[in-house]
């Protein structure tokens, strides 16, 4: 397609059909990837994200594209239908560049909504312009009124994205060797703007951990700024019953389409897991728990427990059971310690030293049961069986206490407030709600 004189504006292009070179629909058009270049020379538009409608997105170059109009966008020549992967260096501009915050070359605040694209002489294609929301005073937490619309050229707003983004890499550098918590502290006490461009640098397993560790609101409205298949990749890499309860806190629609474009496996995990109650051991439950097979032994049961990707609560138990080993497994046989199997000499089958006493839980056990079995057991993590004698996951302790704890107990902990201690509390309380002061007559 030879360069068009007139500006783009690729918000328009968005979601169009596009059209193999016989004229066939092959998907809809996602993306565009851009590569921001040195000072003074504008973004080249590299290409387009496509979603095939096997909802697989791949990378078409410009150069393959024939034809753009109101309704299609054309291709010509052979596309290579490999899944597309973002390289380092690249922007896409629907996720990355829309509502970004900047600051033109004049001082005015605002955010992207939509830039357009221009073709040059050589034949590339270049972001030329920016439209833009002028930011508006806030009184009360809430825009006083909607923001002026601009039109500006890219040279105005470069500058302020370049520094954006070295602030954004310095941020991500510095929370790369920090506990998920503390991750997720910095990310509660960063303004807006700041914390979605974090979030999206973030790597997938770093932000799924961090998510982990928010409260629910931040959790969704930190969601709702990202891409829906980053969203959908960040969910995969997050503990399963955790993704379940942000899932249930989601719109319907939007819950559906995010289980749609997760991997199937990790799809069915939380689906399972959204059928039970949230307070019951089902609702509470990890389906993923240690499982070896009757003849597995010791060493092996021991081998599986060392895995570094098991959590330590996880890799206090392991859990016998007929094959399948995975969950729902086959017949549940019983369980054994880790202190048990530690003691005993590795060529021993693991299932020789299972603790008979300790009977498992069932899906619809309620948080009170729950909560009084691991005191009974001294546990840190327990069995959750179904009526088929099918281990269908663990419950571990730390799940216990987030439901036991008041709902606002991660808020508080984001805001510095230490266990037992409250911003408004007066005196200490007891227990049963009395005060440690004395009445004075």
């Amino acid at each position: 397609m030879s360069p068009v004189s007139s500006s783009i504006f690729l918000s328009r292009l968005q979601g169009l059909p596009v059209l193999d070179a016989s004229g066939d629909q092959v998907g809809k058009v996602r993306d565009f990837v851009t590569q921001f270049r040195a000072p003074g020379r504008l973004p080249r538009v590299k290409g387009l994200v496509v979603e095939l409608l096997a909802a697989r997105r791949i990378f078409v170059p410009m150069a393959r594209v024939q034809s753009i109009d109101a309704e299609r966008l054309s291709l010509a020549g052979v596309i290579d239908a490999r899944r597309f992967q973002q390289r380092e260096g690249e922007t896409l501009v629907f996720e990355d560049l829309f509502d970004r915050a900047v600051v033109t070359t004049d001082g005015k605040r605002a955010t992207i909504f939509d830039v357009a694209m221009r073709g040059s002489r050589n034949r590339q294609w270049e972001i030329t312009r920016a439209a833009l929301r002028e930011t508006t005073a806030k009184r009360f937490g809430f825009a006083s009124r909607r923001g002026a619309l601009l039109q500006v050229p890219w040279s105005e707003i470069a500058p302020s994205l370049a520094a954006a983004d070295e602030a954004t890499d310095r941020k991500v550098a510095q929370l790369a060797d920090m506990r998920p918590a503390d991750v997720a502290r910095e990310l509660h006490d960063m303004a807006p703007a700041q914390r979605t461009d974090v979030a999206r640098a973030l790597a997938d397993e770093q932000l799924a951990d961090a998510f982990q560790e928010l409260p629910e609101d931040e959790q969704v409205a930190l969601l709702n700024t990202l891409e829906a298949e980053r969203a959908a990749d960040v969910l995969e890499e997050m503990d399963p019953d955790d993704a379940a309860d942000l899932i249930n806190d989601l719109p319907e629609e939007f819950a559906e389409d995010l289980l749609a474009r997760m991997e199937p496996e990790e799809a069915a995990d939380v689906r399972n897991l959204m059928q039970y109650e949230e307070l019951t051991a089902g609702g509470m439950m990890t389906p993923e728990p240690v499982i070896v097979a009757p003849d597995a032994t010791i060493a092996q049961a021991l081998a599986a427990l060392r895995n570094p990707e098991v959590t330590p609560a996880a890799a206090s138990m392991v859990f016998i059971t007929r094959p399948p080993t995975d969950t729902p497994s086959g017949r549940y046989l019983g369980a054994a310690h880790i202190q048990r199997l530690l003691r005993e000499p590795p060529s021993l089958m693991a299932s020789t030293v299972i603790d008979t006493a300790m009977r498992p839980l069932t899906p619809d056990a309620d948080l009170n049961r729950v909560s009084r079995y691991f005191a009974t057991y001294n546990l840190v993590i327990a069995p959750v069986v179904n009526a088929e004698h099918q281990l269908v996951g663990a419950v571990t302790v730390d799940d216990v206490l987030d439901h036991m704890l008041p709902d606002d107990w991660r808020g508080d902990q984001m805001d510095g407030i230490e266990p037992g201690e409250r911003a408004d509390d007066g005196p200490d309380r007891r227990p049963d709600g009395g005060s440690d002061e004395q009445e004075v007559d």
